[in-house]
């Protein structure tokens, strides 16, 4: 007999893991993960508690101490490393995402491969830290800056990346030396403790024991706990707008950082003269990919009146096509929604969109027919939904985390622009065009184009690349992640005055006691 997931990764002994006839619902200090393509438990985990909390602060506050004084280039030979340990097991890791949120079988592994790049990315990283020297207006004064690390930081994950938000985090911050607290979604702990337990056995082999820690809890036990310690100088945190807010006001209050990554309703404009093809390829992926539960999943389609019939078509005729199933079996393009609950959203969304006077054109129900094997999981068909030609559709102005399709039509850019802003989040965006003056407007360096962080030409709304700063205005939270400079988070800016002459030189020229 083969060895199952949780074997290979070890979690079939792990003291937190609660497997075979041990997994009992409503036990207190434990939650049961579900398959969401079956609906069937696959373990429990056990819950930390306030005391643990307390516990693991006070020894990340201890670890950091020790962990700065590591130089950079040493800290990034340890990163380097944990790369190299995820790359041993991003077979087993990869399938785990699948098993645990239904993730396809591509995406899970495509996601343990994003964390991979990070490390490599950070490697790297760890011998370019660095500030500009500038020039002085008082002779024979040096002014420079440098950055210094921050703190234990606390990182609050979602669901739909399990593996990869922590690792963004986590690796970029590990070279700038922090030492990293993650609480992860309760509907994904198990990819949460075989990719801390990498890091961590990695990090104390190589003699720095406590950089990676993991809360495994409630939002009120441990969340909450974590956003309002001052221990904590920068909390990430990835999830819903409403979840933002609320970290953003109290760690406000408390004079602290946050880095917040949060909703995302985004759209893609298909103008008069592009590429069909492309733009519906693309276009599929961005809607249906993770079941429509990415923060950068294309939600809105706006496209010039001359196409907009073409691609709605060509769109509804490929989602006839899309395999749902089984994320683990290779074919299946479109998984599981992660609860019953997701579903129940789902198809609310699909009859507020009738009443509201739009047209599903494709899907919008649960899927049928599916084998016994997974009759129980939370499948439903994507849908495409044309809006009604006053092109309101008040529903379309919300965030659906489900494979929901709204399609809109314009004349002119400036209308397809007017709608593509008008909504509260701000994180991807895309046009599909050849014309070189349609694609500047789009990206107008004076911000009368996208209004968002990540704008794309003939490109889809999924699938940033990990070498660009990663995050949203607006409602997304304005927050950063990933690569460019996004690295300054993690770390405090010192501006430093050198006075190697021996005269007392003041700045502005001023003149005291002379």
């Amino acid at each position: 007999m083969s060895m199952t997931v949780l074997e290979r990764l070890g979690l079939d002994r792990h003291p937190r893991v609660v497997t075979g006839q041990g997994v009992k619902h409503g036990v207190a200090g434990q939650v049961v993960v579900t398959n969401p393509a079956t609906g069937r438990p696959i373990a429990a985990v056990i819950l930390d508690d306030e005391r643990t909390r307390e516990s693991v602060v006070a020894e990340s506050c201890e670890a950091f101490r020790a962990w700065r004084e590591v130089p950079a280039p040493a800290r990034g030979q340890v990163v380097r490393a944990i790369g190299d340990e995820f790359r041993r097991h991003k077979e087993a890791l990869g399938e785990l995402i699948s098993l645990e949120v239904g993730k396809i079988r591509q995406e899970g592994l495509g996601e343990v491969q994003e964390t991979i790049d990070i490390a490599d990315y950070a490697v790297g990283l760890s011998r370019t830290l660095s500030g500009p020297v500038l020039q002085s207006e008082r002779p024979r004064h040096r002014l420079y800056e440098q950055w210094l690390p921050l703190g234990p930081i606390g990182v609050i994950s979602a669901f739909n990346f399990p593996n990869a938000v922590w690792a963004w985090n986590a690796m970029i911050a590990a070279v700038c030396g922090d030492v990293v607290i993650w609480k992860p979604s309760l509907l994904a702990p198990l990819t949460a403790i075989a990719s801390n337990a990498i890091a961590e056995r990695v990090s104390a082999e190589m003699g720095h024991p406590g950089v990676f820690r993991l809360l495994i809890g409630t939002d009120t036990q441990i969340a909450e706990s974590l956003v309002e310690d001052r221990r904590l100088p920068l909390i990430s945190a990835t999830g819903s707008c409403r979840m933002g807010r609320r970290v953003g006001e109290v760690v406000a209050r408390r004079l602290g950082r946050s880095l917040l990554e949060l909703g995302g309703n985004n759209a893609v404009i298909v103008h008069s003269d592009a590429d069909l093809d492309l733009a519906a390829r693309s276009i599929l992926f961005g809607a249906v990919g993770t079941a429509g539960q990415r923060c950068t999943t294309t939600r809105r389609l706006i496209a010039h009146e001359s196409v907009a019939a073409e691609i709605t078509r060509r769109l509804a005729e490929a989602y006839g096509k899309v395999a749902i199933g089984d994320p683990l079996n290779e074919g299946t393009l479109v998984g599981p929604l992660i609860t019953p609950a997701a579903v129940e959203t789902f198809l609310a969304a699909i009859r507020r969109a009738r009443d509201e006077g739009g047209e599903v054109v494709a899907g919008g129900e649960r899927a049928s027919g599916l084998p016994t094997e997974i009759a129980g999981g939370n499948f439903v068909r994507p849908a495409i939904v044309r809006a009604p030609s006053s092109n309101r559709l008040p529903i379309a102005l919300e965030e659906t985390f489900a494979p929901i399709l709204y399609v809109f039509t314009y004349r002119t850019l400036d209308e397809a622009l007017a709608m593509h802003n008008g909504v509260d989040q701000g994180l991807a965006s895309g046009i599909f065009t050849d014309s070189l003056a349609a694609s500047e407007t789009f990206l107008s360096v004076t911000g009368s184009g996208s209004d968002c962080g990540l704008a794309y030409v003939n490109l889809g709304t999924s699938g940033a690349e990990i070498g660009g700063a990663f995050g949203g205005e607006k409602d997304t939270g304005g927050g950063r992640e990933s690569g460019s400079d996004s690295w300054k988070a993690y770390m405090r800016r010192q501006t430093v005055a050198v006075n190697h002459g021996k005269q007392l030189a003041l700045a502005q020229g001023i003149r005291f006691g002379e």
